[in-house]
């Protein structure tokens, strides 16, 4: 892609009847400085996903440890394997609908998402959210290369012996610290090469996994002495008061886990055929995987319960109780497989399209993955997978609460104000359409802060259990913390509509 699009005879949009647009013939963005070829829409030519590419996407990325970690966390937490897989399949549910919705624009204009966000935000303003996404992503990924990292060491030290014996640094076994440079390095080697080899890694890769998960129910069901231990398991929580006040926060966390992909969904739809391949790659692809994959996991965790006593939630120490070399190695490699599948679809693409838009001159894909690299590293990806209550209660639940927030503005913006019709040369176009107030919508950004304060200024953590306050960071909105991301997202939607009508309507620039 450039900068300029070739001149043809018509110098209107070009249109094709599946209703995807490219930039007008002739158009010429040469030195602007909200431009690279990295957000530049895809020409139509190039958006060739089918539905089989999205949906091994979404098998891809949902067949992972930590969303493993989701459902076998439910079930440390108290619930028996019906209550946390009904939790999970509701989650995946209710966000596919904003997954949809914000994923119209990606095959319709071949935009990513921080261009898609300059429409609401505006030019300049598109880079709040769009960092607020990076770094969340950046966050994603080096928790998801630390796991990677422990499931090397821990395999590969049951197979030779000795490695968690090693001199520690920073409280960690030296070996444990290599085996996270060399899994981090390997991922980053791979998104290198571009998106091309991701769809072709992730054709692939998908089916792998789940056979992985497979054996792995299998292995723990002869542990066990067939299935009925697995199924018998019961909910410490029961279907009465105890229940409720740990599902909805779960609800929101489980939602939360793919809120981001809610955002920046667009980043992947943009090389999308059409919008049926979108539409039915992800309706298929996301909410049965992940429900399956949780079946799995509970199951796999609630054997655990009864072979060991006490429900090991994490994979790679449970697969680690085996003696089998082939069974170890068999592991590492699916550990291998599906950490890398996700961490690199999920959380480095984004941020790289984020960082890009920040600094469209300097910074491309390619460079901005490997800032996302090294900014995973530096928040300690460590602390933030340490207990169930810290990963899914605080971690999910804070990020879920913001990320809904940017939604309701994007599908408000997009959906109910501009009925999907965007001016795409405009996106790129400092005062046009959406240049707003010297590149930021004020009212865009009013209505993040106020649906942010409302998702999240709640928070708050059980005694002992987490970073916030027992009573809340502001103790009247403690009630509503527990649904955050639906708080989030109503509030910010219902205030931006008011906002943007009051001030005559989205296509007027300030």
């Amino acid at each position: 892609m450039t900068a300029t699009v070739p001149p043809l005879p018509s110098q209107g949009p070009l249109s094709d009847p599946a209703g995807r647009v490219e930039l007008p013939p002739g158009t010429d963005l040469t030195g602007n400085r909200f431009v690279n070829d990295d957000l530049l829409p895809v020409p139509v030519a190039h958006r060739r996903w089918t539905t089989y590419n999205f949906a091994a996407l979404w098998v891809g990325m949902a067949h992972n440890i930590p969303s493993w970690l989701l459902a076998s966390g439910l079930v440390a937490l108290g619930m028996d394997w019906k209550q946390a897989v009904f939790t999970i399949a509701l989650a995946n549910v209710i966000v596919l609908l904003p997954m949809l919705l914000t994923g119209h624009a990606g095959p319709k204009y071949g935009i990513p998402f921080p261009v898609l966000a300059r429409a609401s935000f505006g030019l300049r303003g598109a880079n709040l959210p769009a960092m607020i996404r990076a770094g969340v992503a950046c966050a994603w990924f080096g928790i998801q290369t630390w796991i990677g990292g422990q499931g090397i060491f821990v395999l590969l030290g049951k197979i030779f012996g000795g490695w968690a014996e090693a001199a520690k640094i920073g409280g960690q076994p030296w070996t444990l610290w290599v085996c996270f440079v060399l899994f981090w390095v390997l991922e980053l080697a791979i998104i290198y090469r571009g998106m091309e080899t991701l769809r072709r890694f992730e054709n692939w890769a998908a089916p792998f996994v789940i056979v992985g998960a497979l054996v792995l129910l299998v292995w723990i069901t002869a542990k066990a002495g067939g299935p009925g231990p697995l199924l018998d398991q019961p909910s410490k929580l029961g279907w009465g008061a105890d229940f409720w006040p740990v599902f909805f926060p779960s609800l929101m966390g489980m939602i939360a886990f793919w809120a981001t992909l809610s955002l920046n969904i667009p980043d992947f739809t943009r090389f999308g055929a059409g919008q049926r391949a979108q539409i039915w790659g992800q309706s298929l692809g996301l909410p049965t995987t992940m429900t399956l994959f949780a079946l799995l996991s509970v199951f796999v965790t609630s054997g655990s319960q009864a072979v060991y006593g006490a429900a090991v939630w994490d994979p790679v120490a449970l697969a680690a109780k085996t003696d089998n070399v082939f069974g170890l190695l068999f592991a590492l490699v699916t550990v291998l497989i599906a950490t890398i599948s996700v961490n690199i679809a999920a959380n480095v693409v984004s941020p790289a399209y984020d960082l890009a838009n920040l600094a469209p001159r300097f910074i491309n894909f390619r460079t901005g993955a490997l800032i996302t690299g090294v900014v995973g590293v530096l928040i300690m990806p460590w602390k933030l997978t340490e207990s169930p209550e810290l990963y899914i209660f605080t971690w999910l639940g804070l990020v879920g609460g913001l990320l809904g927030t940017v939604a309701g503005i994007l599908i408000a913006d997009y959906w109910l104000l501009r009925r999907t019709v965007l001016d795409l040369p405009a996106l790129y176009t400092p005062g046009g359409a959406y240049w707003y107030t010297s590149g930021w919508n004020l009212r865009a950004v009013a209505a993040f802060v106020v649906g942010g304060v409302l998702a999240v200024g709640g928070s708050h953590s059980a005694p002992g259990k987490g970073p916030f306050p027992e009573d809340g960071l502001i103790p009247f909105l403690e009630p509503l913390a527990d649904y955050g991301w639906a708080v989030g997202l109503a509030a910010s939607l219902v205030l931006y509509v008011a906002l943007m009508r009051i001030g005559g309507g989205p296509r007027t620039a300030e």
